[in-house]
C-alpha cells in the first residue's frame, strides 16, 4: 500500500513539475482583433506582429486576424474590453482617438482606456490632411471654393472626423464630412473615384501604404497641413498646424484643444487586451514584443511593406495614458467643439 502511495505522489509531483516547466503559450492561439477593413495600416502591423511574434513568445502560439469593422474601430475597442476573456489570447488593434470619445462621454464608448492592458505599440504617428490636387494648392483654395469639398471619416469621433473639422473650425473654411466608412482603404478608393475630396490621415499610413506613396509620387492628392510640432522631411513644404495657428493669431483656447485632440498620436498604434490579464502573461508578451521589435526579419518586413518602426514599450504606453486624462474645462471645451 506504501508503495501504491508513494508512487501516486511521485507520479503527482512529476506531472506538476511538468506543468510548471510547460510555456502558457504552448499550444495557444492569440486573436489579435484589428478595428478596420483590411489593406489599412493597422491591417498592415497586425499581420506582420501576427507573423514574426511566435517566435519570439516562450510557446511560440499562433497569432491569428480577424478583422471587425464599425464606429470607426469603436465595436473592436468595446468587444476586446466587455466581450473578450482576460486570459491574454485575445487582444485588439483600434485607434487611440476612441480616448477623446471616451473623454467627451459618449454612450457608445463602453470601454475605459486607463484599464486596458497595453502590450506595446509598433510605431509613432503624426496626423496630415490631404486633398485630390485638382483646384486646391492651399487652404486659402478650400475656403474660396464654390462647394464645401468631401471628406471621408471612419467614424465622428475618430481622428479622421475630429481632425479635418479642427483645420476647418480653426482657419474659417468649409467642409463636408461623411463618417461611416469602415477604413483609411476605403476612403481613399472614393477619393480615386471623385466621391470624396479628402481625408485626415497620417504621415506613416500614407508614405508607407498604398495609394499614399503612388500619390506622394504622381501629385494626385495634395497635402496641405501636417500635424507634428515639427515638419517632415518628406513634406518639407507643408506647414504645420502650428505653422498656420501663428500666422492666422489663434487664440490660446483654440491651441489647447488642438494639443488635447492631437495627444492620440503620441499612443501610436498600441495593441491592447482587456482589463485584468494576469501579471505573468503581459510581461511575457511585453517582453516578446520588444524582441520582435529588434528582430532584423520583423524590422526588414515592416520596411518593405513602407512601415516604420518606432515602437513605444507597454510600460511607457501605459504612463502615456495615464497622462491623457483632462482637467473638467479643457474636456467641456472638447464636448463643445465635438457637439457643434
Amino acid at each position: 500500500m506504501k508503495r501504491i502511495l508513494f508512487g501516486l505522489f511521485f507520479f503527482l509531483a512529476c506531472d506538476a513539475s511538468l506543468s510548471a516547466q510547460t510555456p502558457f503559450y504552448e499550444g495557444k492561439s492569440v486573436r489579435i482583433v484589428v478595428g478596420f477593413s483590411p489593406g489599412g495600416t493597422y491591417d498592415l502591423w497586425a499581420r506582420l506582429m501576427a507573423h514574426h511574434l511566435s517566435k519570439h513568445v516562450p510557446g511560440s502560439p499562433s497569432f491569428v486576424v480577424q478583422n471587425m469593422t464599425g464606429g470607426g474601430s469603436m465595436v473592436a475597442a468595446n468587444h476586446v474590453y466587455t466581450v473578450a476573456k482576460p486570459d491574454g489570447l485575445t487582444f485588439g488593434l483600434v485607434t487611440p482617438a476612441l480616448y477623446i470619445e471616451q473623454l467627451a462621454g459618449r454612450n457608445e464608448v463602453q470601454h475605459d482606456w486607463l484599464k486596458f492592458s497595453y502590450v506595446g505599440s509598433p510605431e509613432r504617428t503624426a496626423r496630415i490632411f490631404y486633398i485630390r490636387a485638382a483646384g486646391f494648392s492651399n487652404i486659402e483654395d478650400i475656403r474660396k471654393a464654390a462647394e464645401p469639398p468631401k471628406c471621408g471619416a471612419t467614424g465622428a469621433g475618430t481622428a479622421s472626423y475630429y481632425w479635418p473639422k479642427l483645420l476647418a473650425d480653426t482657419f474659417g473654411f468649409k467642409l463636408s464630412i461623411v463618417p461611416g466608412y469602415q477604413g483609411a482603404s476605403d476612403v481613399n478608393l472614393a477619393i480615386e473615384k471623385g466621391e470624396m475630396h479628402c481625408w485626415g490621415g497620417t504621415v506613416q499610413a500614407y508614405f508607407g501604404s498604398e495609394p499614399g506613396r503612388s500619390w506622394a509620387k504622381t501629385g494626385f492628392v495634395r497635402v496641405l497641413v501636417q500635424g507634428g510640432q515639427k515638419r517632415d522631411a518628406r513634406l518639407a513644404d507643408v506647414p504645420t498646424v502650428w505653422e498656420l495657428m501663428d500666422k492666422h493669431k489663434t487664440s490660446e483656447v483654440t491651441r489647447g484643444l488642438a494639443k488635447v485632440l492631437l495627444a492620440p498620436d503620441d499612443l501610436g498604434r498600441p495593441l491592447f487586451g482587456p482589463p485584468g490579464i494576469p501579471t505573468d502573461r503581459i510581461k511575457i508578451l511585453r517582453e516578446g514584443f520588444i524582441r520582435m521589435m529588434n528582430d532584423p526579419d520583423a524590422l526588414a518586413e515592416a520596411r518593405k511593406k513602407g512601415l516604420e518602426p518606432n515602437p513605444i514599450s507597454g510600460d511607457e504606453v501605459e504612463e502615456l495614458v495615464k497622462e491623457r486624462v483632462q482637467p473638467a474645462e479643457v474636456i467641456q471645451r472638447m464636448k463643445t467643439f465635438l457637439q457643434n
